[in-house]
């Protein structure tokens, strides 16, 4: 195909694209994978490809199935196009994350799987709890086989698009001694009589129905005449069937995603599914966007330097036209606290030089490393967040709410009712809820028929019927305003006539008033949604974080979240073996956890737009145990000539390169399986890293009063430090020291490094 050259008439969508991404919107028809490196303007791409095959008239909107990860990246594709092409944007009912798609196509087809139309979507707490139901009811010890194990097998399985009779004897025996098909059939015998469905089930079911319906396959591959999916490289074995299955007809399928962020094969993701792309659809054209708009040139050739010790890959080499800017930093310090007051530090010197706290991030491995960020920054006023708390969604007080509404919007839905019928207080305990659960399984009815039926008998206590009594006809008048009310004004009357809103009020704590105004914001949030059940199916959908409005603040969070985003300022936290790569992911998938380790500090490193700093700690406290340690291998895979060291330790600026460059062969040990990181010896075998000596003499050094600490060392106590002169002792922990030193500021040494002054 040959390119038309780019003209003043060429349509918007066409306009400020270089020619990789023109050919990528241009070539339309047969099998396209788009490999887009990161900040390459992927999304202008994918988004003027979309815009292209409407304003050209090659498909109508509802003839395009355009399948994203997130709701935010859905959100703005339908908004960019919108900007594009204008109002036919409104018009593609097939734009949205798989999840969602997967939910629209399985409600029309609901009875296929033994499902009604108007199935719950059930959350992690709701999968937990069926769960755990099963698990007592087979008398098996579920603190020894607990709830969370069984579901994420369970969600590992389906991820992998296997029902319970695909599983293998490999698959059973992980769970209560080769019980695991027998619970997994179990749990989905279970959700079909509460007529509701996991999260996995949404696409499970719809390749279940596509594989044994031929009719509805034929119907959807005659329906999509184009198909586009975004970050490719994530997706798992039955998102990868089910894209497969729908394009085999007109094969019309761009792929776009770039091998070098495939993070997330804990949650299923299979960079294979990119890498063999063209091996699933013969003749197709493989397109490479290599030129990034977002970083400098030294933090683009320190990332391709660290990714080129992948073999798992298929190639690309980013560029900008940007100059060339700072050199990527490589910081040593000795120990975590002082790793977070020189972030600390670094921070207000950027502050000090006009870049806003919003422009700066902290991406750590592990949660377990932000303490020592929040301590620092709570002690010096810096203002921050943590990205990963407590979402909205997931408040008790917004979970309560959703339960009165799920179980008035599907009466099967005995997880919501189990949530809420003695919520608040109604004198109805553990035994007159275990009679209720009794009676609905002996009859095989919903809990609320249940209890509109054991009102008749005398099994439970006067106070108690008539208390189910009342909450029976609660929800039956609710049920009945559902019909006229609109369902926010619904919503306010349910939490005021159950006693919920009472409750609170009459709590009068800071707490309570924090609650009620959260239930507030909910039912503000339900007027955006034209009926209760498309409000319900947001929420099981939809988990993003609330935007925090306010001050400035620096954002610390994981590798993982930051995904997609992009800062200014970025520093990258804790790249010591063990904890960077991940000793644990090295331990249990060898040198397929090692390469995606790798993939992750490439995302990592191409976070920053501006600067990039590097740091890692000579010692650090993991679950409050001190370890020594040396820099990450991905510190010695970084390019000499796009980067400045430096160490707070004397002697540091050169020892983790010295330590990498010694070995004869880095990967070896892990490629074999038996590799265990510097510092973390094995108890038999030896080391992973031949040391050199001058590491290992600093290092018994360093350690050789053990951690009993000098007898003739006190708090108060003028010493003298080689590197950084004169100083008080401020705090003594065994042989560890926190000295207030005249000119260098409070640091942490070892005892053993110090003489009294």
């Amino acid at each position: 195909m040959t390119l038309p050259a780019p003209s003043p008439d060429d349509p918007p969508y066409l306009r400020g694209l270089n020619p990789p991404q023109r050919e990528a919107v241009l070539t339309s028809d047969g099998p396209v994978l788009v490999l887009a490196g990161a900040g390459t303007g992927k999304t202008a791409a994918l988004t003027a490809r979309l815009a292209h095959l409407l304003y050209t008239r090659k498909a109508y909107p509802s003839e395009i199935l355009s399948v994203t990860f997130t709701n935010k990246a859905a959100r703005e594709m339908r908004e960019r196009v919108g900007r594009l092409v204008g109002d036919a944007v409104e018009g593609m009912p097939w734009l949205g994350t798989f999840h969602a798609i997967g939910a629209k196509m399985l409600r029309r087809h609901a009875e296929l799987v033994g499902l009604q139309a108007n199935f719950s979507i059930l959350d992690t707490d709701d999968q937990l709890r069926v769960l755990k139901q099963l698990i007592i009811a087979a008398d098996l010890d579920e603190k020894r086989w607990p709830a969370r194990q069984l579901a994420g097998m369970i969600d590992g399985w389906k991820n992998r698009g296997m029902v319970p009779t695909d599983l293998d004897a490999g698959d059973r025996e992980g769970f209560a001694n080769g019980r695991g098909q027998e619970f997994y059939a179990a749990y989905q015998a279970r959700l079909a009589a509460l007529n509701a469905c996991d999260f996995g089930d949404l696409l499970l079911h719809v390749l279940t129905i596509l594989k044994r319906e031929p009719a509805v396959l034929e119907q959807y591959q005659q329906r999509f005449r184009y198909i586009m999916v975004d970050e490719y490289q994530d997706t798992n074995t039955v998102q990868y069937l089910w894209l497969r299955l729908l394009a085999q007809a007109r094969k019309n399928i761009c792929c776009v995603g770039d091998d070098d962020q495939s993070i997330y094969s804990w949650r299923g993701a299979q960079v294979e599914n990119i890498l063999k792309f063209e091996r699933d659809f013969p003749g197709a054209k493989i397109i490479r966007l290599e030129q990034n708009y977002r970083s400098t040139p030294h933090i683009l050739a320190a990332a391709s330097g660290v990714i080129a010790n992948n073999s798992g890959r298929l190639g690309k080499t980013l560029w900008t036209a940007e100059e060339s800017g700072e050199k990527v930093r490589v910081i040593g310090v000795w120990d975590g606290p002082e790793e977070a007051r020189r972030v600390g530090e670094e921070i207000e010197s950027a502050q000090r030089q006009g870049t806003s706290l919003d422009k700066i991030a902290i991406l750590v491995r592990a949660q377990h490393q932000t303490r020592e960020f929040e301590d620092r920054f709570i002690a010096i006023g810096m203002p921050y967040r943590i990205v990963g708390g407590v979402r909205f969604y997931e408040r008790m007080e917004i979970r309560d709410a959703l339960a009165y509404l799920r179980i008035v919007h599907q009466s099967a839905d005995d997880l919501a009712f189990e949530r809420i019928v003695n919520v608040p207080k109604r004198g109805l305990g553990d035994k007159a809820v275990a009679k209720l659960h009794m009676l609905a399984r002996a009859t095989g009815v919903p809990l609320t028929t249940a209890a509109a039926r054991i009102l008749d008998s005398d099994e439970l206590t006067p106070q108690a019927r008539r208390s189910l009594g009342n909450f029976v006809l609660d929800l039956a008048r609710w049920r009945q305003m559902a019909n006229d009310l609109p369902h926010p004004d619904l919503a306010r009357q349910i939490l005021d006539e159950s006693g919920y809103t009472g409750t609170l009020q009459a709590e009068k704590s800071v707490e309570a008033s924090g609650r009620l105004e959260n239930l507030t914001e909910l039912v503000r949030a339900m007027e955006e949604y034209e009926t209760l059940g498309a409000f319900l199916e947001h929420v099981s959908l939809v988990m993003d974080d609330e935007a925090n409005a306010g001050e400035a603040k620096v954002t610390i969070m994981t590798i993982h979240a930051a995904k997609g985003l992009e800062y200014d300022n970025v520093f990258l936290v804790g790249w010591e073996e063990g904890l960077f790569p991940s000793q644990r992911a090295l331990d249990e998938g060898g040198t397929a956890s090692l390469e995606e380790e790798r993939r992750l500090a490439y995302v990592a490193i191409t976070r920053a737009r501006r600067k990039a700093v590097i740091l890692h700690a000579a010692n650090r406290r993991i679950y409050g145990q001190w370890t020594s340690s040396i820099p990450s291998r991905f510190v010695g895979e970084l390019p000499p000539a796009h980067i400045e060291s430096e160490s707070s330790m004397a002697g540091g600026e050169s020892l983790w390169r010295a330590n990498w460059s010694e070995r004869a062969d880095p990967f070896a040990d892990v490629a074999r399986g038996t590799g265990r990181g510097p510092g973390w010896q094995r108890a038999a075998g030896g080391s992973f890293v031949r040391e050199p000596a001058r590491v290992v003499e600093a290092r018994a050094s360093a350690v050789s009063l053990g951690n009993k600490g000098r007898a003739d060392l006190s708090v108060g106590m003028r010493v003298f430090h080689q590197k950084f002169g004169y100083g008080a002792i401020a705090e003594i922990e065994g042989n560890k020291l926190e000295i207030d030193f005249e000119d260098a500021g409070r640091k942490r040494v070892i005892d053993s490094f110090v003489t009294i002054g």
